[in-house]
């Protein structure tokens, strides 16, 4: 064991001497390990940013939240079969909180309705078009754990008479721009409303929507705006989000006793769940993954082969030195680690400098683009220099092995 270890610092001095003795030589040769790791690098920052905000995003919405709609997420091609169905109603909604409430040991805490529509919100002059409206009761706010940046949600009292509204932040920074908008009027499609609360920055589900550009009113407000232009669904909260499948198949049942619908029957509604938004997320995680390891991967490719043909140099500059250390009684190990280790740590040292540019990217990226989603991880570090030094082993094994092979009479009279 301390033979290895004195062999391992003896290799990695001689490496080191032979780098600095060829600065120029070892720069451009661990120039595509520096592409490859800057890629891979920035690769994962944007699929841990991507995942981090995505968790985050759906913890705004509730990620225990089940939806009953008309229509699925996803569908096939049998659209007619979903555009007869029958929307659902308030008065179901009250049926099927009735139900959860008489079950033992329900997996359901209660169903909300809510309907949403686009609206153009206006305060003297100001004005903010394609708004997202949404309209609900005041039991809205324990659906999700989004918080406030001023104000309050409305109560109970509030959502059966009173024309009131909370607003997305980027909603009230244009329409009140350096004032608080708390108790002041706007026009919600020409109808008054009082805000009562200011919902705190969340930004954007990877460009779904954005929470900033909401405002929250009333159902009964709601319905004063659309009339009967709009659609209902009933969001469900669940009790234990780890059991969302079991939660899912109660709410089937409840739903089917609240339609009246007989045994055989095919469900005429459908229930929506958060996988739908996760497998959106995967397909875009895949495509980012997939260009970043086919540029990754290239860069590597090409600095492996750079490597391994400065190391094959390398052992021809060397054959008299190499021949002389096995006259000597070097073991071929000792050999074939000697340049192994001179591999790895060039390839090293285009990881290190690899991370320092894209640390450096990173940052700029974050103050010139803040919304980008990118998350810079000491897993990806570790991740990074493990890639630089399996490319250094893979690239520079064969003239590694091929100097430890060497007959030490003949390199002694190689010329």
């Amino acid at each position: 064991m301390r033979r290895l270890y004195y062999e391992c610092i003896e290799s990695l001095r001689i490496a080191w001497a032979e780098i600095l003795a060829n600065k120029m030589r070892s720069t451009l040769t661990a120039l595509g390990v520096i592409i490859g790791i800057v890629a891979v690098t920035l690769m994962g920052a944007a699929i841990c940013g991507i995942n981090t905000g995505f968790q985050n995003s759906l913890s705004f919405l509730g990620d225990d939240v089940l939806y009953v709609e008309k229509w699925p997420w996803r569908w096939d091609n049998d659209w007619w079969s979903y555009a007869n169905r029958p929307l659902p109603t308030v008065a179901q909604v009250m049926e099927l909180n009735h139900i959860i409430q008489d079950t033992e040991e329900s997996l359901l805490d209660f169903a909300v309705p809510v309907s949403t529509g686009f609206a153009t919100v206006r305060v003297g002059g100001s004005r903010g078009n394609r708004v997202v409206m949404i309209g609900s009761t005041a039991d809205y706010a324990r659906l999700s754990h989004r918080s406030y940046r001023e104000g309050r949600f409305f109560t109970y009292t509030e959502a059966v008479g009173c024309e009131v509204c909370i607003l997305g932040c980027n909603v009230a920074d244009a329409l009140f721009p350096g004032c608080s908008p708390l108790y002041k009027r706007v026009l919600i499609e020409g109808q008054p409303f009082t805000v009562i609360g200011v919902y705190a920055k969340h930004g954007e589900i990877i460009n779904f929507f954005s929470f900033d550009n909401q405002v929250v009113v009333p159902l009964r407000a709601f319905a004063k705006c659309f009339g009967m232009r709009y659609d209902l669904k009933i969001e469900v909260k669940v009790v234990d989000k780890n059991r969302i499948p079991n939660a899912k198949e109660e709410l089937v049942g409840a739903m089917r006793r609240v339609r009246g619908q007989l045994p055989g029957e095919h469900d005429n509604f459908s229930i929506n769940d958060q996988q739908a938004f996760k497998r959106r997320l995967n397909s875009v995680k895949g495509h980012i993954a997939f260009v970043g390891l086919f540029i990754t991967g290239f860069s590597l490719f090409v600095g492996g082969i750079g490597i391994a043909n400065v190391m094959f140099v390398s052992v021809k500059e060397r054959t008299k030195e190499i021949g002389t250390r096995k006259a000597l009684g070097a073991r071929r190990c000792t050999i074939l680690l000697q340049f192994l280790v001179e591999a790895v740590s060039i390839c090293f040292i285009g990881g290190v400098v690899g991370m320092v540019i894209s640390f450096m990217l990173f940052l700029g990226i974050k103050q010139t683009v803040p919304s980008l989603p990118v998350e810079f991880s000491p897993g990806l570090v570790a991740t990074s220099m493990m890639v630089s030094a399996i490319t250094g082993v893979v690239s520079g094994f064969l003239p590694a092995y091929g100097a430890s092979r060497l007959d030490p009479v003949v390199a002694l009279r190689y010329e």
